[in-house]
């Protein structure tokens, strides 16, 4: 009889790729380790001046990549959770993170900034309001999204969501955006409406989807102001207000090959000011003066709205 040999069997999980163990674990995203760490700093897991552990460690923690880890610490740095994160250190738990982005004493940040932790915040609340009135619903739209990851992830789960959303008419003529010298109105119009109608049914797609997958009781309302609003608002469970102004600039747009200037406002970059009900009269009459300032143009002047071209 030949030789005999013997086959030794390698656990998949433990097999090793030059010398690395690899792991049949699905690999996280660096959103997912994002709301990770977020939850620790939130519960106090991490406290504010805590030092993070390094990024090599959080690496090894999580099974990422140090690139992952990277992009996390930047959205928590974004949201100022986290100050002091570089290559070189690791970073440290903001000062109040829970009270990073609100209160008379916040500097106004960029809507891409502020807009989504708040949004967030306002999802832990068992009935969640938000009124909202903007051009196009674009920086609401993308908001939204941190919640819906949290909802999925399992970390908040809100019973019921009212959503109603203030936007322009189809049907008047926009102060903006504007061609500088009126050619090619048309095309600014239509291309400002096929914005306002696809944000606006990815938002309320989103959000209904809640109602299959997680049995939360959703409704999401649009009507349709008859002027172009100035500002954008934003209003969170009856308690808090957000505002920005919408500041125009003019830029180039290229319309059949040809460069058209126009006068326009980039709103996901509009300066958010943060207000909200508490001790402070000051915050708390601009929460209640606009929710009565929303109530007025819903229940009056505005129109329904339908999200098709």
């Amino acid at each position: 009889m030949a030789g005999s040999c013997t086959v030794r069997v390698v656990d998949p999980e433990h097999a090793s790729v030059n010398g690395r163990k690899r792991s049949q674990r699905p690999q996280r995203t660096h959103h997912e380790v994002a709301d990770e760490l977020r939850a620790r700093i939130r519960s106090g897991a991490l406290r504010p001046g805590e030092r993070m552990p390094t990024q090599a460690q959080l690496a090894h923690e999580f099974g990422v990549e140090r690139g992952a880890v990277r992009q996390a610490l930047r959205i928590l740095q974004s949201e100022r959770l986290l100050t002091n994160v570089s290559k070189g250190s690791p970073a440290t738990v903001a000062p109040a993170p829970d009270r990073a982005l609100t209160g008379p004493q916040t500097p106004p940040l960029p809507t891409t900034v502020a807009l989504a932790p708040r949004i967030a915040a306002a999802f832990a609340a068992e009935h969640v309001e938000i009124d909202a009135v903007c051009l196009t619903s674009v920086s609401l739209t993308l908001a939204i999204g941190e919640p819906l990851r949290q909802i999925h992830a399992g970390r908040l789960k809100p019973a019921k969501v009212d959503v109603r959303v203030l936007l322009p008419s189809r049907d008047i003529d926009l102060a903006f955006p504007v061609p500088v010298e009126g050619r090619g109105d048309d095309w600014v119009h239509d291309r400002w409406l096929a914005m306002r109608n696809a944000q606006g049914q990815v938002l309320r797609h989103n959000l209904l989807a809640l109602r299959a997958t997680h049995g939360i009781d959703v409704r999401v309302t649009f009507r349709a102001l008859p002027f172009t609003p100035p500002v954008k608002l934003y209003l969170l469970n009856n308690t808090e207000a957000l505002f920005a102004y919408y500041t125009l600039m003019r830029r180039e747009a290229e319309i059949e090959h040809e460069h058209l200037e126009m006068y326009d406002a980039q709103g996901t970059r509009s300066m958010l000011f943060s207000f909200q009900q508490g001790p402070g009269l000051r915050d708390t009459t601009f929460v209640e003066q606009s929710h009565l300032w929303f109530n007025a143009l819903w229940e009056t002047i505005s129109s329904e709205l339908v999200l098709t071209n």
